[in-house]
This record gives C-alpha cells, sequence and structure tokens, in this order.
C-alpha cells in the first residue's frame, strides 16, 4: 500500500455492501484507525481482515492523532473507519484528516453508503439543494426553517415523536419523510406532514429524517388568519416568531397581524 491516510467507507446496515477495493484497503494497509474497534471487530472477522487496530473516536482524538501522525511520516499506511457509513459525516474523521493534510501527508478515500445522501434518494425529495443539518437540534428548528431547500437531519428513535410533534409546531407546510433501518431488513420511508405522522407507531432503529423545501406558494390571509387564532394563546413576542417562521412572513408582519388579532378580539 502506498503510504497515506485512507478513509474507509463501511456498510451502513447491509454487509453485501461493502466494496471490494474497501476490502483491499482494509486488508492492506499497516494500521487501521477504527471509532470502536469491538463494533469494527465483528467486520473484521467477518471479511477476514486481519490488521492490527487502534481505537480513534471524540473522547481521545486529541491523544491519538498526534501519534497516528508520526506513524505516517515514518511511511506507515493507515486506514481510518467510523462504526458505519462514511468517517466524517457525522462521525470522527475531519479532524483526523485536516492534520494529516497540514503535515503535508497523502490522504485517499475509499467511497462507501452514507445514510444521509441514501435516505435523501428514498424520500423523492429534490435533491438539487440540500443541506445536511447533523443530529436534530428542537433549539435551532427556527433557524433550520428559513433554508427553503431540502435539510436532512439523523435522530434517535427514542427522540423521534417528539421531533415530529416540534416539526408539526414550526413547519408544518413542509412535508417529511422518516426514512428508516436503510439497507436493512425492514427498512421503511414514511412521508407526510409532520400533523399527520404525530400518532404514528414510533418508528424504531437508526432514523434519517428528510425534510421536503418550503412551498413556494404563498399562503393566502385565510391561511394565515387561522394559524394566527391556533397561537394566541402565547405571548405577542413568542407568537409572532412562531408566526414568521410558520408561514414565511417577516416578523415585523406576524406582529402587526398578532396586535390586529388582538384588538379585534377586544
Amino acid at each position: 500500500m502506498q503510504s497515506g491516510l485512507y478513509i474507509v467507507g463501511t456498510p451502513i446496515g447491509n454487509l453485501s455492501d461493502m466494496s471490494p477495493r474497501a476490502i483491499d484497503v482494509l486488508r492492506g494497509v499497516d494500521l487501521i484507525a477504527a471509532e470502536d474497534t469491538r463494533v469494527f471487530g465483528k467486520l473484521a472477522t467477518h471479511f477476514d481482515i486481519k490488521t492490527p487496530r487502534v481505537s480513534c473516536h471524540e473522547h481521545n482524538e486529541r491523544d491519538v492523532v498526534p501519534e497516528l501522525i508520526k506513524k505516517l511520516q515514518s511511511g506507515m499506511s493507515i486506514a481510518a473507519v467510523s462504526d458505519a457509513g462514511m468517517p466524517s459525516i457525522s462521525d470522527p474523521g475531519f479532524r483526523l484528516v485536516r492534520a494529516v493534510r497540514d503535515v503535508g501527508i497523502d490522504v485517499f478515500v475509499v467511497p462507501g453508503p452514507v445514510a444521509a445522501i441514501s435516505a435523501l434518494v428514498l424520500s423523492g425529495f429534490p435533491t438539487d439543494r440540500f443541506t445536511f443539518c447533523g443530529f436534530f437540534d428542537e433549539k435551532k428548528l427556527r433557524d433550520d426553517n428559513k433554508i427553503r431547500h431540502t435539510i436532512i437531519y439523523y435522530e434517535s428513535p427514542n427522540r423521534i415523536m417528539a421531533t415530529i410533534a416540534a416539526m408539526a409546531r414550526i413547519m408544518p407546510e413542509r412535508q417529511i419523510a422518516i426514512v428508516r433501518e436503510i439497507t436493512k431488513i425492514h427498512e421503511q420511508a414514511i412521508i407526510g406532514y409532520p400533523a399527520d405522522l404525530i400518532n404514528i407507531t414510533p418508528p424504531r432503529g437508526e432514523i434519517v429524517i428528510v425534510v421536503a423545501p418550503a412551498p413556494e406558494h404563498k399562503m393566502s390571509d385565510d391561511e394565515i388568519s387561522q394559524i394566527v387564532n391556533d397561537i394566541a394563546s402565547k405571548s405577542v413576542k413568542s407568537a409572532a416568531a412562531d408566526l414568521a417562521a410558520r408561514t414565511g412572513i417577516s416578523k415585523k408582519e406576524a406582529y402587526r397581524r398578532i396586535l390586529d388579532q388582538e384588538a379585534s378580539d377586544d
């Protein structure tokens, strides 16, 4: 193997997705830096990969990366793998790549499955522009809703129902796809508006959420008025922010409409 760092993609579920090149590289390098050596051990056993390995994850990266660079500078070849999919995509890896490049050592990629891209394709939503936001964070959802093209999140099955409820409040006009267990036996894509999915049986397994682009049509005054009525119990400031996020109108316009509604109620 040529000396350098090899970023190797591994299956996200179906072991048949392991590429022949990935197997050759993992057998041929001098050392494998694995996110979890125990998880990788199962893959290694299946594909008869006997290469020495070392743990490299987010909690020990700071200490391990300098040691890996020393080995690379001595002429070794090292492969980096995460527990599943492509390293660096919501997994450890990018710091190692950056550090290796900073010292002028070659970096190679051996592509493999990526859950975010696979879910995007399965959703049927537009793929010409999309933003991957990593693991879902409800605190950022209002800002994320300003992204008008397709959005992708990773999510835990323990939080998925609360996440759907949050989306129903903040982006009710955008369809979502709950894609789970990609490439596995129970692969499934559940698609609909958030309000329609609030009462589904909680999905299990590895989950990716894909959010469709915001609708291009402008809401009618009647539609906006209905939303105003739904959020009227909130404080004016909070209700205005909610109305702006859900309708796409400016916060100034939303504030005016809330005040107008209160005045008419009086």
